[in-house]
């Protein structure tokens, strides 16, 4: 698999995603041939590049909801820049609540885990996408958690406005890698200014903004210091610093490689100062991370997979070692203390890899996903 950006692509590369416009209308599907009609598709989208299929690889296999959510990141992400633009030009909310509605109502309600996989963001639209992710992982953390209805649309309303004081930073530094501190300062104030308007357009609700500052307030006490132990946050809060810091870390940008999900689950285990327990809990009881199949790499450089998730230490599941196919109890610190997992191996697109078949061949049985065919694919009937 590689990522072409839109200037390098030509007629006859193949699709290893599908391709939706704003509504949700699948225009292109996986494993399909650019024409030369949709090339200029894709970059009237405004997309930095897709990712393409070399001659002979497979198609990435994909779970009809993993095709469901990549459809639903995109109509919303569209929604959320056209919501969070009209209000910095009325001040006044138009939107919000559908889309917030609409999130909970799709990811506020589920019954299981889901792949939360990343997308490529831009810089033109990593605010958007930010807010979306953010608002999708508090939907569903206040929903394992059994929050209150009104605390969920709370959270999520929160979630989806929060950066909007920084959609009015200048390009000139906001395009910027490494900021002096007169230009960190500017940043600081339209973030300032943000949450100003926050608290004019939900003026009936109070606990928006609250959430919003309560949340910057103690992302920013991991770097200044500031203990925070007798602010009395909110729930809303104390759900969104979780959701905003896994987003951030774990975020996949043109400019700098992702954290991985278990160095980010790391780190928010670290800090129980400002991420709560109970809420990290929650969040690994929403997203699917080390579960069985995922190819691993431990901090000996030695790949592994996991066999069995351990549902009280989701860093110490039960692992298959690809070297000498030995089976290793990670949660047996007295005799693997000094082993432990670095990270999940990935595909180019940022999809786990998975075996499930070298679980099979040694007689291991795990739930297997039920994936989609794309066209063109061996057993596609059309």
């Amino acid at each position: 698999m590689l990522f072409v950006k839109q200037d390098k692509l030509k007629t006859g590369m193949r699709l290893a995603r599908p391709i939706y416009n704003k509504d949700g209308v699948l225009l292109y599907e996986r494993n399909s041939k650019l024409t030369a009609q949709g090339i200029e598709s894709i970059k009237n989208f405004g997309l930095i590049g897709i990712f393409i299929l070399e001659p002979a690889e497979p198609v990435p296999p994909m779970t009809q909801a993993d095709i469901d959510f990549e459809r639903f990141q995109t109509m919303n992400v569209f929604s959320i820049q056209e919501e969070l633009e009209k209000i910095l030009q009325t001040r006044r909310v138009s939107k919000m609540p559908t889309i917030a509605a609409n999130i909970i109502k799709n990811y506020g309600h589920l019954d299981k885990k889901i792949n939360f996989v990343q997308n490529l963001r831009s810089k033109e639209d990593y605010i958007y996408k930010h807010s979306l992710n953010v608002a999708m992982l508090c939907a569903m953390i206040t929903h394992v958690l059994n929050m209150k209805v009104d605390e969920q649309l709370e959270t999520v309303q929160a979630a989806v406005i929060h950066d909007i004081g920084k959609l009015t930073v200048p390009k000139s530094i906001a395009d910027k890698e490494t900021l002096s501190s007169e230009e960190q300062n500017a940043v600081r104030a339209a973030e300032v200014q943000g949450f100003d308007l926050i608290d004019i357009v939900y003026s009936s609700s109070p606990n928006i903004k609250r959430i919003c500052t309560q949340t910057q307030r103690a992302l920013e006490s991991l770097e200044t210091g500031e203990d925070i132990s007798n602010m009395k946050m909110v729930n809303g809060a104390r759900v969104m610093a979780v959701a905003e810091a896994f987003d951030t870390m774990t975020a996949m940008q043109v400019e700098k490689a992702p954290e991985s999900e278990v160095a980010t689950l790391k780190h928010l285990l670290d800090h129980p100062e400002v991420f709560d327990s109970q809420i990290v809990e929650g969040l690994i009881r929403s997203i699917n991370i080390l579960t069985p199949g995922v190819s691993i790499e431990l901090n000996t450089g030695e790949k592994a997979l996991v066999i069995t998730a351990n549902e009280q230490n989701i860093l110490e599941p039960m692992i298959l070692m690809f070297g000498d196919n030995s089976i290793i109890d990670l949660s047996n610190r007295r005799e693997y203390g000094d082993l432990e997992i670095k990270d999940i191996m990935k595909t180019m697109d940022n999809r786990y890899v998975m075996d499930i078949d070298m679980l099979k061949k040694q007689g291991i049985k795990i739930e297997e996903p039920e994936y989609v065919t794309a066209p063109g694919e061996k057993g596609d009937t059309e």
